[in-house]
């Protein structure tokens, strides 16, 4: 039996595609937000409905590995708890956690990849330079992983820090279900290899909510202030997740693969979603809204909700958040 997200019953309608005023596509799913007591102020679907959460669960993974005893600085945290684009500066940072913990490159065990950041990506290709997993987006999550599973158990551990039962996993575990409070057994393998553990799309929600408003000095509010100090290494330039953060200071955001985003406000209020057809171009627009609905300005990330549908390279239409 194949166990995944709702069936239509479970889901609602989150955006619109218009173009030239004809509506030409629709996209369902999951949404809500949380007060910071965690009750629900908006909830579309069913939002209790576990979900892959991929690379929106990076800040929550990241928190593990501080746990674990990786000694990361900033920008070393931010990336951590981000999706880098690949530019030389995350490259630096990647680096400088391998070289700490004693490591090369070669520890690495995200597949090989172009940088996302196409200037970075279109030198490389000229200059002849192959894919390389440290221009990866995930390998700033792979060497905090690496750092602390040496800090844990030494240099050998690093051959296996991506197995289920490896130390450093079982952390990460631990701290991932207490961020989320709940346990679902989900367990997948992510794009980059490592484990994917399933959550309540309302328990990625809680999750951010517990970031934003961390107390000074543990874990949880050194990757928050880091990503909130060093929001270009969660992603890089022009990204969106980078870009939410820079114009609402105080913001955290992490968007995923598959259409899943969640992002926080520095009093707690959290939104999360879901779209189940796997397209994250209305991500960002959505989680904005929801954050709205909460009772926070979002005004100078106005840009951002505005989501243009392009013809011959000019507006035409725009994708609506139907929430």
């Amino acid at each position: 039996m194949v166990k995944g997200v709702p069936g239509l019953d479970g889901v609602v309608e989150l955006a619109t595609v218009v173009r030239n005023g004809f509506v030409e596509s629709r996209h369902f799913g999951m949404a809500v937000a949380l007060s910071p007591t965690g009750s629900a102020i908006f909830a579309a679907g069913d939002v209790d409905a576990v979900i892959l959460p991929r690379s929106t669960a990076k800040p929550l993974q990241a928190v593990g590995t501080v746990v674990a005893g990786a000694v990361l600085d900033g920008p070393a945290t931010a990336i951590a708890a981000g999706s880098h684009t690949g530019e030389d500066r995350h490259v630096a940072v990647v680096d400088q956690i391998l070289t700490a913990a004693g490591l090369d490159r070669s520890a690495l065990g995200c597949p090989p990849d172009r940088p996302e950041d196409e200037p970075t990506r279109l030198r490389l290709i000229a200059e002849g330079i192959e894919p390389d997993a440290v221009r990866m987006n995930c390998s700033g999550k792979h060497a905090a992983m690496l750092a602390a599973a040496v800090s844990l158990d030494g240099l050998s551990a690093a051959g296996n820090y991506l197995d289920l039962d490896a130390p450093i996993q079982q952390i990460i575990r631990t701290e991932i279900e207490r961020l989320t409070e709940a346990t679902t057994g989900v367990v997948a393998t992510d794009g980059c290899g490592a484990p994917l553990l399933g959550m309540p799309l309302s328990g990625l929600a809680r999750s951010f909510s517990l970031l934003a408003t961390a107390a000074p000095g543990t874990p949880d509010h050194q990757v928050t202030v880091a990503m909130r100090q060093y929001p270009e290494y969660v992603g890089g330039r022009g990204h969106l997740n980078s870009e939410t953060m820079r114009l609402l200071p105080g913001v955290l955001a992490k968007g995923g693969a598959e259409g899943v985003i969640a992002m926080a406000t520095p009093d707690g209020h959290a939104v999360a979603v879901k779209v189940i057809d796997g397209n994250p171009r209305a991500t960002t627009a959505l989680a904005l809204t929801l954050l709205e609905k909460c009772g926070a300005d979002v005004s100078p990330a106005a840009e951002l909700r505005r989501v243009p549908v392009l013809g011959a390279g000019r507006p035409v239409g725009e994708i609506i958040p139907a929430i």
